[in-house]
């Protein structure tokens, strides 16, 4: 049976959409409609900043910081009480396996709220200082009305890391979801009204790029954050950049896990595989280029292939199942165009590189290992965003900090060793914005998060992604003031 909805969720009101026109959810495992959803259009972006300006001058920008924080821990618990509904969603929708959708796609995005909420409590929203002519009072005040782009690989977790630095900072806030992953964010919607969340502050619009665009350049909105391409991401900077918006943006990686020649294989392998491959690969934080030392490159080979060929593949409804489909048909088509790609320029598929046999249906691609690659390779250059991963040879430490550097993008890394300290050596040599020393948590949600070079601009998590939706204003006060005590 399809679900269909009618309504969109604008200013913290079901409304009637302003056109008939709609989105099919399709299912990546079985290749058919699961849902369908009101597209929103411009008229419906119009009646949502309308409401956010309202909003901005009601009662919630006003809230003191414990009781802004109130709200996100209401909401983390809220949706702490529908997880499992939540994550058994999004994997219908995008094809999640449920082995990771509990924790990373659902209780990631409360231990977000929660992280935001404790930020809150304790954020310096005024602060007396001591100014060159006397005192000063410097405050953080909301930028403005956001509006927030979310992708569908991790569409909650991504609507958490928007929506919760803004009602931290008391900033209503438009939500575009992705057109493939709309479910969970009407699930959200219900949420936010269980809550009671004040009217105006929050707004939801599942819509495809057109609508996304009309919603970035609308004179009405103040803060733009996104995550995405690379290549859209340049696009929506350009817009803040020529309105003199604020932005973020978290953008694509190609990181790097280095191998060292003292890592314990048998140890460090079953922790890097699954930050290698999760979410079927769709992930930006996925450490896609293995760089292993040449001294035991046969021997790192060896025990990747085993690991990727014992991964397991299919329904992503069984929890045993490790790599599920791809979100869509377009997808699919792209990572295999890229691990053609791969052969073509001379690597050797070691593990993959097709359909899983007896999968017919399905957008499903094999786990993929490709060895003898050469850093310079369009499948070591450029973001997959599937499960293929590339083993390449370094001569000595200094070449493998090269060769993790030699990339445009700079989100995540990792490096793996039995000296904890040389590790942290080869840690501040590498330009990413998060990187980890024998873990596989290739972000940490509490603390600042985002990218170098095409990875991205600013930080999203703890006080730094708060700080970004808010303004800084500095009020000089006469030279004999005193605070009240």
């Amino acid at each position: 049976m399809v679900e269909s909805k009618n309504q969109l969720y604008i200013g913290g009101e079901w409304v009637t959409p302003s056109t008939t026109n709609t989105i099919e959810v399709i299912s990546p495992f079985t290749e058919e409609v699961i849902a369908t959803v009101p597209e929103a259009a411009e008229g419906d972006v119009d009646r949502a900043v309308e409401a956010a300006q309202a909003a901005l001058a009601g009662p919630y920008p006003q809230l003191s910081a414990e009781e802004r924080a109130d709200y996100l821990t209401k909401l983390s618990q809220a949706i702490g009480a529908r997880a499992m509904e939540l994550a058994e969603t999004i994997t219908a929708e995008m094809g999640s396996p449920a082995s990771f959708s509990l924790m990373g796609q659902v209780f990631s995005a409360t231990m977000i709220l929660d992280g935001f909420a404790n930020v809150t409590r304790t954020f310096p929203f005024e602060e007396h200082r001591a100014g060159a002519l006397g005192p000063v009072l410097v405050r953080k005040e909301s930028v403005g009305v956001s509006a927030g782009i979310v992708p569908w690989n991790v569409p909650l977790f991504e609507i958490a890391c928007k929506l919760g630095p803004a009602l931290a900072a008391g900033s209503p806030i438009i939500l575009k979801p992705s057109p493939e992953t709309p479910l969970d964010g009407y699930i959200l919607a219900e949420i936010l009204d269980e809550i009671g969340l004040p009217k105006g502050m929050v707004s939801l619009l599942p819509a495809g790029r057109e609508v996304g665009e009309y919603l970035v350049r609308h004179p009405g909105i103040d803060k733009v954050t996104f995550t995405g391409s690379t290549a859209a991401g340049r696009k929506v900077g350009a817009i803040c950049g020529e309105q003199l918006k604020r932005v973020t943006l978290e953008l694509g990686g190609k990181s790097a896990a280095i191998i060292l020649d003292d890592a314990d294989l048998a140890t460090h392998l079953p922790t890097l595989m699954p930050s290698a491959l999760m979410n079927n690969g769709q992930a930006c934080v996925a450490q896609t280029r293995i760089l292993a030392p040449q001294g035991r490159y046969a021997e790192v080979v060896d025990a990747i292939a085993e690991a990727v060929k014992a991964t397991s593949v299919g329904d992503p409804t069984d929890p045993s199942v490790l790599v599920g489909p791809l979100v869509a048909e377009r997808q699919r088509d792209r990572v295999l165009s890229y691990i053609d790609k791969g052969t073509s320029e001379g690597a050797k598929l070691a593990v993959g590189g097709g359909r899983p046999a007896g999968l017919d249906k399905g957008w499903f691609v094999e786990p993929t290992l490709f060895v003898d690659v050469d850093n310079a390779m369009t499948i070591a250059q450029e973001e997959i965003f599937g499960p293929v991963l590339a083993v390449i040879p370094y001569s000595d430490e200094a070449e493998a900090v090269k060769i993790a550097n030699d990339s445009d993008f700079g989100l995540s890394g990792s490096v793996w060793t039995t000296d904890v300290e040389r590790g942290i050596d080869v840690a501040r040599q590498v330009r990413t914005g998060t990187y980890g020393v024998n873990s596989m948590a290739t972000i940490d949600i509490h603390q600042p998060f985002g990218g170098f070079k095409a990875s991205g601009i600013g930080r999203e998590f703890g006080a730094e992604g708060l700080a970004a939706f808010l303004e800084t204003k500095t009020i000089v006060l006469p030279g004999d003031y005193q605070p009240p005590s």
